[in-house]
């Protein structure tokens, strides 16, 4: 096949625009009318491939994350509007006039349309642009979003916080699904950790600039927490329009056109997320990507039917369960401990919690992808760490910084599970279903796992009035249910454990064209990488 030069009308392999990178596609006959498993990978030096998924993290990580900062806010604002302005009676629950029931249940609503929807959701992503549904969740989370500020009794709260999740179900999973278009799994880990620490800072922020919202209360007829859920509101809106022009589509192979029919023809495109020698890099590291079958209901079938998510998901559960627990009702807890604090002291104390959790996020999380095959003994550590920050909670009744001191604990803890369960899920259903494995297993594992987050919302703390009566013992028993639902967690993980040296993780032979005799197992450079550990290696050469 002859090289074909700059000035051609049509280059044969248009999203790669390296002249060097196109003739040496075109110059190898072994490139073209070949099958995937066939192609031979060239090896590029590990520095060089680092180099590409560096410049990927800085054109995706840096979306993720403020979509799911802003996203997380919206969700969760309603925990810290419990308590803003208390002392004019400005706050959410007076405004409203709700009880803790009401309050639980409007938490809790949120979690069960969020299951529901949560798989259909991941499906949708998986057959359409991934770029435009997740513009589309976001823009749609900020209309909810600004609604809240008009709310005024009970039913008018429980059916936005039901509506929420409608239109946030696959965000979580998405984001994952999405990671591995352009990340092997084994890297998930960290870049997972590195949009979730958007909800840590934000947890944090949300209580630290309530104080500012509070400094607003009344200004133009509206209290401070109608201020905040309007405001960020608006800003997730805007984020959605941007994030059609910023987020890219996924990777196309060497020689495909990327095709503009039906929707796409009337939404704006989005430059491609690597060019030139940098695709061609990516294309042999991650050959599988740019090679996925299509999927069909019977595939779907054998994902949901394998025993592998069941362990995932009550790993999930817990740890889910326990963050999302504090992170709505962490003011609540802090204001248990001493009720002499005000409000704004509750705000400013809420938000050194998460900062804990970002501490653990930066610090643990690229050594577990460096150590991918350890993944649920790093999940175990961070559950361990979670329990002994509840039972200082529980039972430092005489010491109220010793207490407060086990939230940050709590928080420190929470920091490496839900990452580590998302990439470990990612890399256990890749290699055994591929692309339809991951949409599915992700959308699973997070919207039922989300049932721990039904439970510590609903019917835990103040959606237990018995364990919410005020006194020295105050939610004492909703602080077991957490410690239950955590060694729940951690006694699935050795589980799977266990499971997994048994019986294997062998890919499938019941999933489309990944029968025995099919002979068309891609093997790419990463895949050969994750045979052996990264480790600390290279740096230990230096």
């Amino acid at each position: 096949m002859a090289a074909h030069h700059e000035n051609d009308p049509d280059p044969p392999f248009p999203n790669v625009d390296d002249k060097a990178a196109r003739d040496v596609l075109s110059s190898d006959p072994e490139n073209v009318g070949v099958s995937a498993s066939q192609e031979p990978v060239q090896d590029y030096p590990v520095e060089r491939v680092e180099e590409v998924y560096r410049k990927l993290d800085w054109r995706i990580i840096p979306a993720f994350w403020v979509l799911y900062f802003l996203n997380s806010a919206i969700r969760s604002n309603i925990g810290i509007a419990q308590t803003m302005n208390a002392e004019a009676k400005h706050d959410l629950v007076t405004t409203l006039h709700l009880t803790p029931r009401d309050i639980s249940t409007a938490l809790a609503l949120f979690y069960v349309s969020y299951v529901i929807f949560d798989l259909p959701s991941n499906l949708v992503m998986s057959r359409l642009s991934p770029r435009i549904w997740m513009a589309r969740i976001v823009f749609a989370v900020g209309v909810i979003g600004t609604c809240f500020t008009a709310v005024n009794d009970a039913w008018s709260l429980k059916l936005l916080r039901f509506l929420l999740g409608v239109v946030i179900a696959g965000m979580w999973p998405g984001m994952s699904y999405y990671l591995t278009l352009f990340y092997p799994p084994s890297r998930t880990g960290k870049r997972i950790g590195m949009y979730f620490s958007a909800a840590q800072i934000s947890a944090a922020v949300v209580g630290l600039v309530s104080a500012g919202f509070q400094k607003m209360d009344t200004l133009g007829g509206l209290y401070g927490f109608r201020w905040m859920f309007l405001i960020y509101g608006l800003l997730a809106v805007i984020l959605g329009v941007v994030l059609l022009w910023w987020l890219p589509d996924r990777p196309l192979a060497p020689g495909e056109e990327r095709k503009r029919s039906g929707l796409l023809k009337w939404l704006p495109p989005s430059r491609e997320a690597l060019t030139g020698e940098d695709a061609l890099v990516h294309y042999h590291d991650l050959r599988r990507v740019y090679h996925a079958r299509p999927w069909n209901l019977r595939d779907l079938w054998y994902v949901l039917t394998d025993w592998r998510l069941w362990p995932l998901t009550l790993m999930y559960f817990g740890v889910v369960g326990v963050g999302i627990g504090t992170q709505l009702y962490g003011s609540v807890i802090i204001r248990s401990i001493d009720s002499k604090f005000s409000s704004i002291e509750v705000s400013l104390l809420f938000a050194p919690i998460w900062i804990m959790d970002f501490i653990a996020i930066l610090v643990v999380l690229p050594i577990s992808d460096r150590f991918h095959k350890y993944r649920p003994l790093f999940f175990v550590g961070g559950a361990t760490i979670q329990i002994a920050g509840i039972l200082v909670v529980t039972f430092a009744l005489d010491n109220q910084w010793a207490r407060y001191g086990g939230l940050l604990m709590i928080g420190f803890g929470l920091g490496p599970t839900v990452p580590n369960c998302m990439a470990w899920t990612n890399e256990i259903f890749q290699q055994r279903h591929r692309e339809v494995g991951v949409a599915t297993a992700s959308a699973l594992v997070s919207g039922l796992g989300n049932l721990g987050s039904i439970v510590t919302t609903y019917a835990l703390y103040t959606g237990w009035p018995e364990d919410a009566k005020k006194g020295r013992y105050q939610f004492r028993k909703s602080n077991f249910a957490m410690i239950g639902i955590l060694c729940m967690s951690i006694a699935s993980s050795f589980a799977m454990i266990a499971l997994l040296k048994i019986f294997g993780n062998q890919p499938s032979q019941k999933i489309s064209g990944n029968g025995s005799d099919s002979g068309d197992e891609i093997i790419d450079g990463a895949a050969r990488r994750e045979a052996q550990q990264r480790g600390f290696k290279r740096y230990l050469k230096k």
